[in-house]
């Protein structure tokens, strides 16, 4: 790899990155030496980049710095092209409009030589058959899931028994026929998820939940965690299903 790249590969690493990152963790994923992680850091703070960093802590990138846009690599190249493509085909219409042009846009941005790994790219995706239909305008609904709205949902179970359940949305799931609502569900008072395809009616309400969004989503998160844990302690493996 060579410096430059390794600079640029560096400034990734901390930019991604939750909390500070050793020397050790930065010389591991790039595979060079520690001594050489130094060096480079050194060199980034003698150009201005932000970072700070303290002797068994680790580095961190301060908030707001950018770089150009256009500095990609190959592999990021084909990860993104990769991405879009499987959301172009499995998401709804405005996620798959939104991939198509992420997409161009990449193949106009990056330079001449690159641009083979945007129209000919090494990785592709399957096209989808018997996609579900979508009951639920999901455009809308992850606008309620930026807004912290509750939304009543009119919701078929298997066996096509309707109920009227007022919901919080936290994600959508796009899986490869269907989509799949997870949100905390009034009537059962936990998560629940919801397939898209067996809602029959919806209304978004201009009422907010009473959590911030990143809360709800963090306590998703961990209630998913503990599934998960108690799974594992007990050996089960049966299957969380969707709502009830």
């Amino acid at each position: 790899m060579r410096r430059a790249e390794r600079l640029f590969q560096i400034i990734q690493i901390l930019r991604r990155a939750r909390g500070p990152v050793t020397a050790d963790a930065i010389a591991a994923e790039l595979e060079t030496s520690k001594r050489s992680v130094y060096r480079d850091i050194a060199a980034l703070m003698d150009q201005r980049t932000p970072i700070r960093g303290e002797a068994g802590v680790g580095y961190v990138l301060d908030a707001g710095f950018d770089m150009p846009p256009l500095m990609l690599t190959t592999d990021e190249i084909e990860a993104a092209v990769l991405g879009a493509q499987w959301v172009a085909r499995r998401a709804d219409p405005a996620l798959a409009r939104a991939a198509r042009d992420l997409i161009a846009k990449i193949q106009a941005a990056v330079p001449e030589r690159l641009r083979p790994f945007v129209l000919e790219p090494a990785s592709g995706t399957p096209p989808v058959w018997n996609a579900a239909p979508d009951g639920l305008d999901l455009a809308q609904t992850r606008a309620a899931i930026h807004g912290g709205r509750k939304i009543v949902l009119d919701y078929s179970d298997e066996q096509g028994r309707t109920s009227r359940r007022t919901v919080w949305p936290v994600i959508v799931g796009y899986m490869d026929t269907v989509r799949i609502l997870i949100a905390w569900c009034e009537l059962r008072g936990d998560f629940r998820s919801f397939r898209t395809d067996r809602v029959v009616g919806a209304e978004f309400l201009d009422d907010r939940y009473p959590e911030r969004p990143a809360t709800l989503r963090s306590r998703w998160h961990h209630s998913m965690e503990a599934r998960s844990a108690s799974r594992s302690t007990t050996g089960g493996s049966r299957r969380t299903g969707t709502a009830p």
